[in-house]
């Protein structure tokens, strides 16, 4: 499901409707599947409060999970059907 998303091959809603599964779940599953792929980079050096990430990585990957997801999936919408251009 996350890689459909992330490859564009379908949308965050069609996985929800397909999969049935609610939105804050597919959140989650893009969260855990971020913080896999972001743990698999960082040193084996070993953190000193037990987290799996650094606090930078932390700190990245939280900012691009604040970011709306449907504003991104709206663009994506819009660039499809040519229309480029901002919403008022």
């Amino acid at each position: 499901a996350v890689l459909a998303i992330w490859t564009e091959k379908l949308s965050q809603s069609d996985i929800c409707r397909e999969m049935e599964i609610n939105y804050m779940t597919l959140q989650n599953w893009q969260k855990r599947a971020m913080e896999g792929m972001l743990q698999a980079l960082e040193s084996h050096a070993k953190l000193d409060d037990g987290a799996a990430l650094s606090p930078r990585l932390r700190q990245l990957m939280d900012q691009q999970i604040a970011r709306p997801a449907r504003h991104l999936d709206q663009r994506l919408r819009r660039i499809q059907k040519g229309d480029n251009k901002p919403p008022a």
